[in-house]
């Protein structure tokens, strides 16, 4: 590991994935509700700074739901190609509003009506109720922009334990760990 701080290190490693011409949004992201079940799902990871690691949600789905029950969370990231792993757990909070608008101002037009039109995890009874609910929110804002719904917006995962996982040969694996440890990080090397 050449950097003291796993975020510094994770971006390094995320330059390197991308030079590879790896897609470096689609991320593996664990949750679990207030009784301990847990859930897990592709996110797109859309930040990644010293505060911590952004995604952007429905507030309403199963995830944002267990996020707010249970403001714990994991990400998992796999590159294949590289055979790199990157594991993140920390506590979660929800991004100020001036950053999830920011980032909805930014999406295109159909996944801002989409994200009005949506009751994410929510049972719906026929596809035509939902493209019938995108018509009605198509005319809501026709000749207007989308603002975005106050259900939805950003999470951030603030770490307190990273890992990365480099595949070698003999199943002798570099695994290298961050720990928290108040205001820095302690790094330990663990056995594959």
């Amino acid at each position: 590991m050449s950097s003291a701080d796993p975020i510094t290190e994770f971006l390094s490693a995320r330059v390197r994935a991308e030079a590879h011409k790896i897609d470096t949004a689609p991320v593996t992201l664990a949750t679990a509700d207030a009784s301990g079940q847990p859930s897990a799902r592709i996110v797109l990871l859309r930040g990644a700074d010293p505060r911590g690691f952004a995604f952007f949600t429905n507030y309403t789905s199963r995830k944002g739901r267990e996020l707010e029950a249970n403001p714990r969370a994991a990400l998992c990231i796999h590159w294949a190609s590289l055979d790199e792993q990157i594991r993140i757990e920390g506590r979660v909070e929800r991004l100020p509003a001036d950053e999830s608008d920011a980032y909805f101002n930014g999406r295109p037009r159909g996944s801002q009506l989409g994200a009005w039109a949506s009751e994410q995890s929510q049972v719906l009874p026929s596809r035509e109720t939902l493209e019938e609910r995108y018509r009605e929110i198509e005319k809501r804002f026709e000749g207007q922009p989308v603002t975005r719904p106050p259900h939805w917006g950003g999470f951030r995962i603030v770490p307190h334990r990273v890992e990365f996982w480099y595949g070698r040969p003999d199943r002798l694996h570099d695994r290298v760990i961050y720990v928290r440890d108040g205001d820095g990080w302690r790094i330990e090397r663990l056995y594959p």
